[in-house]
């Protein structure tokens, strides 16, 4: 294998990535945070809440795009603050028009303030308008397997479940439907929402998942590089645990890990 080649990688709308781990741009204390926490993820897909974060819109302010410019990474649009399927819509329209047709976008319609729970009715909605649209169109969920299925089907080209509330940094909750819609899966299964730490992604990973995909666990984190590198290295053995299969669980049947031939005293 020649030193550049990847023989896993992670294919989304078309483009394969080597990185497993996607992160946001928000909450970091300056876009110059920002980027040191990207570099030291090694994240090549980053999220930009287009309602919330200048790329261009606004001329007399920072713009996050020479901090993280799109020559450099997959940009992916999102619609965080939507709660509506026609504001995400519109959202989504706008970051095309200022990304120059880029057509790679996360859709998020909300549910209501508190949770940052999913609206899976109005994101429904907003994804077959997406689609059709032409964009390609990454989606968080709820844990709902069904509804997972069907944003498959309208042609969503990958679906993102939540372990737990955004920015809650609970991990997993329910790992039982996560397998529920990995096994169903024929497009990318993101964990996206709720990771708090390095095991919550590992433990994402090792249930199978395509990628995870967090903004508070880093940003939020007391040493955000630091921690940047931490969900690196834990994305990384996730992945590589799942690959190699791990040993079966077997209550009160323990086993030695030595040879139980040879041994002094025994034939």
């Amino acid at each position: 294998m020649k030193p550049h080649e990847n023989l896993d990688p992670l294919l989304i709308g078309g483009k394969s990535f080597s990185s497993r781990l996607l992160i946001g741009t928000g909450k970091y204390k300056d876009f110059a945070e920002t980027r040191a926490a990207i570099d030291a993820s090694g994240a090549q897909i980053v999220t930009v809440a287009i309602r919330r974060t200048n790329i261009g819109q606004n001329p007399d302010e920072p713009n996050l795009l020479d901090a993280v410019p799109a020559s450099q990474f997959t940009l992916l649009p999102n619609t965080a603050g939507c709660y509506t399927a026609d504001d995400a819509v519109r959202t989504l329209r706008l970051a095309r028009e200022l990304l120059d047709g880029h057509d790679l976008v996360k859709l998020e319609v909300l549910g209501d303030p508190k949770t940052l729970y999913p609206n899976v009715v109005e994101t429904i909605v907003a994804a077959k308008t997406l689609v059709k649209d032409g964009f390609k169109v990454m989606v968080y969920t709820s844990d709902d397997p069904i509804i997972a299925k069907q944003l498959e089907e309208i042609g969503c080209v990958a679906v993102m479940p939540l372990a737990s509330l955004i920015g809650s940094g609970m991990g997993i909750l329910n790992p039982w439907n996560l397998q529920i819609i990995i096994e169903n899966a024929k497009v990318p299964i993101v964990v996206d929402a709720g990771v708090g730490t390095a095991s919550d992604a590992a433990i994402a990973m090792e249930l199978g998942c395509d990628a995870v995909l967090m903004n508070t666990a880093i940003a939020a984190a007391k040493d955000p590089v630091l921690m940047a590198t931490a969900m690196k290295q834990a994305v990384i053995a996730g992945r590589n645990a799942w690959r190699a299969g791990r040993m079966p669980k077997k209550l009160y049947s323990a086993a030695p890990s030595s040879p139980t031939t040879g041994l002094i005293g025994k034939n």
